[in-house]
């Protein structure tokens, strides 16, 4: 299994990021063929007590890397994708991991 994984620094609007993300972005996302289950994080802070460095983590989870790349050149992994630069291509890193199986 693997994960194209999103980080996403604190937007300036926090009420128009989220409205943006959950009502047109997600829905765009969720679409991309393969996709087994998108995981949605908000990071409410750190271990210390202080303010995370990032506004919210998404995990979208592929059966391999062939399944993830399909989606990314797929028409709805081009519009996702579109969508991401337009509202947030400021503030996102994005990063592909393969998943650890722990005994």
């Amino acid at each position: 299994m693997v994960k194209l994984i999103a980080l996403y620094r604190h937007p300036e609007d926090k009420k128009a990021f989220d409205d943006h993300y959950w009502n047109v972005h997600a829905p765009l996302a969720e679409k991309m063929p393969g996709l087994k289950k998108l995981e949605v994080t908000r990071l409410v802070g750190t271990p210390m007590g202080g303010e995370a460095p990032y506004y919210l983590l998404a995990e979208m989870y592929f059966e391999d890397r062939g399944a993830l790349d399909a989606a990314m050149s797929s028409a709805e992994g081009k519009a996702a994708a579109k969508d991401l630069m337009g509202f947030a291509g400021s503030l996102v890193t994005m990063m592909i991991g393969e998943v650890a199986e722990g005994k």
